[in-house]
């Protein structure tokens, strides 16, 4: 028999196409299940039925999501057993061709005065191109700090120096002719007592700031890269739409076990670190620090992504470039 859809010939008794994926003795328009509403099969399934378009899926051992590779609908194993996915995106790859990424990576290897010459003494070893699982896990982020204002300490050491000195000596008067400089010594202690505990201080100048944000954090679905786990590297969303394995053909779709439960902890830690960084960034002296998170659905984005690795006086380096913006999602020994 044949198809009803694509038309490719089919075994008597099949149940799906293999080649498009449709139900057998089904309409071809007839609409998928609705995802994320049942279990659909336990947790220690080792064959699975894809809910969408019935083709068998078979996750291998460790694999904590898989791609059906007939119609790219997406199965997750949770604490209930396998479940559809609930929202499975992918970005369109915008740089395909091999050599146009190699010219993207010599521009990189090549910028700036430390770096000048890196990709003329380097050897290419590998260049590969694969779609790359990310759980994207939006959070929100508030954190509280105190910090002391630079500017107004640097004011008040100087003013209460000042101050001291006059005042010192004053007080010591004569006794600095006696004594080498009673003054100044009077002044150093009367200045540590106006500074509460120094010079200065810091105490009058300390300031509470607020500092909320939210992100769309991706975390890599892969423990085999998580070296190249993105710190602080926002994919362009606004490109990605919902998958669709046909416009992944010939590409590499890799399947992941980083389940979604441990993609939220995972982003939690890391946002609780970023929000750390951008603070310190901004303020130059923190007293106190404290960061509150909180995480929502996680989405599975499937995105294009480039890997070049070099021998450089044989050292390795490797370069991990966005398939869809050209961006520099991470890089080893650069």
């Amino acid at each position: 028999m044949f198809c009803p859809k694509c038309g490719a010939q089919l075994p008597d008794d099949a149940g799906f196409c293999y080649k498009c994926g449709v139900r057998i003795g089904q309409p071809a328009a007839q609409p998928a299940a609705s995802p994320g509403q049942s279990v659909i099969a336990p947790s220690g399934a080792t064959t699975l039925k894809c809910p969408s378009c019935g083709a068998p899926i078979s996750p291998k051992f460790g694999e904590m999501f898989v791609t059906c590779e007939y119609c790219g609908s997406s199965v997750s194993l949770g604490n209930a057993g396998w479940k559809s996915i609930n929202k499975h995106t992918m970005l369109p790859a915008k740089i395909i061709q091999q050599d146009d990424v190699i010219k993207e990576i010599h521009g990189l290897m090549d910028r700036g005065l430390l770096h000048r010459h890196l990709q003329e003494s380097s050897t290419l070893e590998e260049v590969n191109l694969a779609m790359v699982p990310y759980w994207l896990i939006p959070a929100s982020a508030r954190t509280s700090l105190v910090a002391v204002d630079m500017a107004a300490e640097a004011g008040q050491i100087a003013t209460t120096a000042v101050l001291a000195g006059i005042m010192g000596g004053a007080i010591g008067g004569g006794r600095d002719r006696g004594f080498g400089g009673g003054g100044l010594v009077t002044g150093m202690m009367l200045g540590t007592m106006m500074g509460g505990g120094g010079i200065g201080g810091g105490q009058g100048n300390r300031r509470s700031y607020q500092m909320d944000n939210d992100y769309n954090f991706p975390i890599v679905g892969l423990k085999a890269l998580t070296e190249y786990q993105p710190k602080d590297y926002q994919f362009n969303l606004a490109d990605r739409v919902l998958f669709d394995e046909a416009k992944v053909k010939g590409m590499k779709v890799l399947n992941g076990d980083v389940g979604e439960d441990i993609a939220k902890m995972q982003a939690k830690t890391l946002v609780d670190q970023l929000q750390s960084q951008k603070a310190h960034e901004a303020h130059h002296m923190i007293q106190q620090l404290n960061t509150e998170s909180d995480v929502g659905e996680a989405e599975l984005l499937h995105a294009p992504v480039w890997f070049a690795r070099y021998d450089h006086k044989n050292g390795k380096i490797v370069l991990v470039i966005d398939g869809n913006s050209g961006g520099v999602i991470n890089s080893i020994g650069l």
